[in-house]
């Protein structure tokens, strides 16, 4: 499956909005009630929230036979990243610079949103 940046920013929103620490974030199969991830298909979340564990965006993700999952939290990593990209004009200027050089990997991603944020740090100096 094609990695969808969209989908990971509105998972880690979700998760967000969701979580706290006592309080865990439930995704089920076939009752996403979550508003972001309504235009999602269940197979591009789930495999979106397997590419954000992978990556270090969220910490413990519990599976479960039927598809469905828990997540516990994003990580000091993925909270880093996602106040980066929180602003949509930050996110869309991510994602031209990523379209302009030809690359769309989360790595990458990250690397260019940490750079517009330090280049809008030194235009206020």
């Amino acid at each position: 499956m094609k990695l969808n940046l969209d989908c990971i920013r509105d998972i880690l929103l979700t998760v967000e909005d969701n979580t706290d620490f006592s309080t865990y974030m439930s995704y089920d199969v076939g009752e996403s009630s979550y508003d972001l991830l309504t235009k999602y298909s269940d197979s591009e979340i789930l495999y979106h929230i397997k590419q954000c564990e992978l990556s270090g965006l969220i910490t413990k993700v519990s599976w479960y036979l039927n598809g469905s999952c828990t997540i516990l939290d994003l990580s000091p990593y993925g909270h880093q990243f996602l106040a980066d990209i929180r602003s949509d004009s930050n996110w869309n200027k991510t994602k031209s610079i990523a379209k302009n050089i030809g690359s769309s990997s989360l790595t990458t991603v990250k690397e260019i949103a940490t750079n517009v944020i330090t280049e809008l740090i030194k235009s206020q100096f």
